[in-house]
């Protein structure tokens, strides 16, 4: 992810006094550099626009808090840091020594430049110098600890802050990295955590508590981001909702261990925090060597949608982003398992052509003694025993119906059963003597020994360079427990991290059409480390439509849908046992990047129409559905979940209404919808493709064929009467603009 340019480059003074006020996207940042001192953040949230230097001043002054009894002589100034030597009591973002030494570094602060976008320009106004989008980057000096220090603090355009440090070893002999980390600050009103919890089929566990004096730390041990990952640790107005309440949150972005957490101390100051979680012994710096902090993304918004199209917009605006059009995708797991007979993949493939599929993806069991899940893995050589012709029949058979063809891999995995493991066991993760403990009859293959990573590569790219496999479902099955480097095993996590990056970029530089999806067991990797490297995310192996319902909800606070992998279930859920209609499998999936996970050689005529109509609808909108912006309602009654996206001009959008439980009250009442132009006028219409679910009663305002017009302003501020729907029934509004004309004539 490309930072901001430093070209044009400023040169900012520190020695007297010096801020720098960064606004854009709606969002001010203000930090204080004064006096060669690390930066310390005075504002970070709602734009400032206009600010001066006298008015930084004074409100740079402002934030100094009144002594108090015992407190020390000197206010205590917070930077990005966490500097003890400033007085900080709270978790500090670096923590190491030499040999018990250079614990608690003092930087002096020896260069600060200021990097603006080829097209925009830094005011200096006496201490302050004001720009838009922009970066900061700072180095900093602690010559009798034998320190630098880096800092970068980037503004988006969409007013996302991320941030990230790095130090190096000037000194003789080595340095242990325990932790780097930063620190934003957050103002006393943020008094109300969100977080996430989670576990495999059931990831992204929304969870509330209060901000109490003490810290609220949630650490990844796990080797990779974690289906009960913190995922956005947000902290904000008690009582925040998706369109109102001020709310600050953080994200880690970093697939491997790491810690996010939110912090109050006695004094009053609070703050966010996150960094990577180092193993004890896992980095240390010999002279001249460096280590850099993930990429912390500090996101504020007027409510949880606003949080949330900052992100997007930010991740929407990158090179690597996926352009072209998110294609229907059909994924045979659940429909074959290892079940891998080219007759009934070919029948599989002829239905999917039928309904509109526009990608194939062969799922695990096509290499080497892969039968099973008890062995093969790591072994990337297609099976001569189940496709003794290799996979061009099949691959042949795919294009010829005008499917691209994608492929299932585990590369950092291995089966102590292959031939892999029996010839190099010294390339399976362990600590020094012996093995993990098994998961999934699997154990982590080390590709951070360059053999190892050399064997992975190789394999895959002769398979790349041998069949046209447009995309990749890169699945990471198990957690890193005990992940040591034999012999002795020294912990290398933090390498198996970087490794799979590399190789991911790698493949992609060699190949650059090529696409990859970040599976791990279901949604155990989702973060925007991994998401540099790939074009979308599993959300979950659960397809459970109703579980999809809050998982699509929750995922999409971080990325936009057009990255969330997104199936239609069997009838029957192969993780829950519940059974639903199509109208609420396909309903739902519809939302994100669509895709099925169904056995369609099973599928009724009746079934098979009604499919072809979803992919169809899902192919109409899914221009608008991958670039407007999200809106989340807050429901009224807990039976009841509406949501929609609205194009970025405001003239069209979709909502869908959607029922989950059995209320307390029937009929529900009025829903008012959000995100629109209060003085366009909009010819509403119910879009939902195939027949109406069994339990649909429609009010008697219910739009018909020729829709209903109505003003922006009444549908956001008076609404319409919700239908009457069975639990797992809905119905999606389309809304679009129409001239003043149409509505008089409406009218």
């Amino acid at each position: 992810m490309t930072a901001v340019s430093l070209e044009p480059s400023l040169v900012l003074d520190t020695t007297g006094a010096c801020r720098v006020h960064l606004c854009s996207g709606g969002v001010s940042v203000l930090v204080d550099l004064s006096h060669d001192q690390l930066p310390s953040v005075v504002h970070w949230g709602a734009a400032l626009p206009g600010l001066g230097a006298e008015e930084a001043a004074t409100l740079t002054a402002a934030a100094v808090p009144h002594g108090s009894a015992n407190s020390l002589d000197v206010p205590v100034r917070p930077d990005l840091l966490g500097s003890l030597h400033a007085g900080w009591t709270g978790r500090p973002g670096l923590a190491g020594d030499r040999n018990g030494t250079a614990w608690t570094p003092l930087f002096t602060v020896t260069r600060v430049n200021l990097g603006v976008p080829s097209e925009q320009d830094a005011a200096t106004d006496g201490a302050l110098t004001s720009a838009g989008a922009a970066q900061l980057f700072v180095t900093a000096l602690d010559e009798l600890s034998g320190l630098e220090l880096t800092i970068e603090l980037e503004l988006a355009p969409s007013g996302l802050l991320r941030t990230r440090a790095g130090v190096t070893n000037t000194g003789e002999g080595q340095y242990r990295v325990q932790e780097l980390g930063l620190v934003l600050p957050l103002p006393a009103r943020a008094r109300e955590i969100l977080d996430f919890a989670g576990h495999w089929g059931g990831e992204r566990t929304l969870q509330r508590t209060a901000l109490p004096v003490g810290i609220h730390l949630r650490e990844g041990r796990k080797g990779r981001t974690g289906a009960d990952a913190a995922y956005v640790l947000s902290a904000g107005e008690p009582g925040f909702g998706f369109a109102d309440g001020q709310v600050w949150g953080l994200h880690v972005g970093f697939s491997g261990n790491h810690r996010a957490w939110a912090e109050r101390l006695s004094n009053g100051l609070q703050v966010l925090g996150g960094s990577e979680l180092l193993l004890p012994g896992e980095l240390a710096l010999g002279q001249g060597e460096s280590y850099t902090s993930p990429w912390l993304y500090g996101v504020w918004g007027n409510g949880l949608d606003d949080q949330a199209r900052r992100l997007h917009a930010w991740l929407r605006a990158r090179p690597e982003h996926p352009s072209r059009p998110r294609p229907v995708t059909l994924n045979v797991w659940e429909a074959v398992y290892f079940d891998h007979r080219l007759s009934r993949l070919t029948e599989l493939a002829d239905r999917a052509a039928e309904v509109g599929v526009e990608r194939f993806v062969l799922d695990d069991g096509w290499f080497g003694s892969r039968r099973d899940d008890t062995s093969g893995l790591g072994d990337w050589v297609v099976s001569a025993e189940v496709w003794p012709d290799g996979l061009d029949p099949l691959i042949d058979h795919v294009r010829s119906r005008g499917m691209e063809f994608g492929l299932w891999f585990e590369p950092e995995m291995v089966n102590p059963d292959s031939e892999v493991a029996r010839a190099h066991p010294e390339w399976i993760m362990a600590p020094a003597g012996r093995l993990p403990v098994e998961s999934r009859q699997q154990q982590v293959l080390n590709i951070g020994m360059p053999g190892a990573y050399e064997h992975v590569r190789n394999q895959m790219v002769a398979l790349l360079e041998r069949y046209p496999i447009a995309y990749i479902k890169w699945d990471h099955n198990r957690d890193l427990t005990e992940a040591g480097t034999q012999p002795d095993g020294r912990p290398g996590v933090h390498v198996q991290t970087l490794a799979a990056y590399r190789l991911m970029a790698e493949l992609k530089d060699r190949f650059p059409d090529l696409e990859i999806e970040s599976c791990s067991s279901g949604g155990a990797r989702v973060d925007l480390g991994v998401l540099e490297h790939t074009d979308r995310v599993w959300t979950s192996d659960c397809i459970d439509p109703l579980e999809r319902q809050r998982m699509h909800r929750w995922t999409q606070q971080l990325i936009p849908p057009e990255l969330m992998g997104s199936h239609i279930a069997s009838l029957r859920s192969h993780t829950t046992g519940r059974m639903h209609t199509l109208h609420f499998r396909a309903g739902t999936a519809v939302w994100g990047h669509l895709g099925i996970e169904w056995d369609l050689t099973e599928a009724t005529a009746e079934e098979s129409s009604e499919l072809a109509q979803w992919v169809d609808f899902y192919k109409e909108h899914r221009a608008l559905l991958h670039t407007g912006n999200m809106v989340r309602l807050d429901s009224f009654d807990p039976s009841l979940q509406i949501h929609g996206v609205v194009d970025q001009a405001g003239s069209e959008a979709l909502f869908a209404v959607v029922r989950t439980a059995v209320s307390d009250v029937e009929p529900l009442g009025r829903f008012q919808f959000r995100g629109l132009e209060p003085e366009q006028a909009y010819r509403l219409r119910d879009v939902t493709p195939g027949p109406a679910p069994h339990g649909f009663r429609p009010p008697p305002w219910w739009p018909g064929s020729e829709g209903a017009v109505l003003t922006g302003r009444a549908l956001e501020q008076v609404g319409v009467h919700t239908p009457g729907l069975h639990p797992d029934e809905m119905r999606i509004l389309h809304l679009e603009a129409v001239s003043p004309s149409a509505a008089a004539v409406q009218g």
